[in-house]
């Protein structure tokens, strides 16, 4: 019963210690690949972003995007030409995680936090 009581006391110590890695700013240029699946078929985005656009390349076609960073962690992605009404509405992205070569996210529509989705992007360059 003592050692249960003192291995009780030590598991929230172990548990505290434990921070998840986020080295955002590593993420905020380059080249990235973002797999999804769509009706189950894998699908590949490719994109390059700057400190302030994004080219994303989906299908053989180019869109381009403004990225506003709202912090370290967190930006608003918008088409800049958007050819719907869906295309004009504007993605929050926030880094939850990051590794050597990529990183965790979660996005949803601007003001629409009950959709969010998860998603994984990879550093190629």
């Amino acid at each position: 019963m003592k050692k249960l009581l003192i291995l009780l006391t030590f598991i929230p110590l172990f548990i505290s210690c434990y921070s998840v890695q986020r080295e955002c700013s590593d993420f905020k240029t380059g080249e990235f690949e973002f797999h999804y699946t769509v009706n189950g078929e894998e699908h590949v985005n490719k994109f390059t972003r700057t400190d302030s656009l994004e080219f994303e390349y989906v299908e053989g076609k180019v869109d381009t995007n403004s990225v506003k960073w709202i912090n370290d962690c967190e930006f608003v992605v918008r088409k800049l030409n958007p050819k719907s009404n869906s295309d004009k509405k504007a993605v929050h992205i926030k880094i939850l995680k990051t590794s050597e070569d990529a990183y965790t996210f979660e996005y949803s529509l601007v003001g629409d936090s009950k959709n969010k989705q998860k998603g994984t992007a990879i550093k190629i360059n």
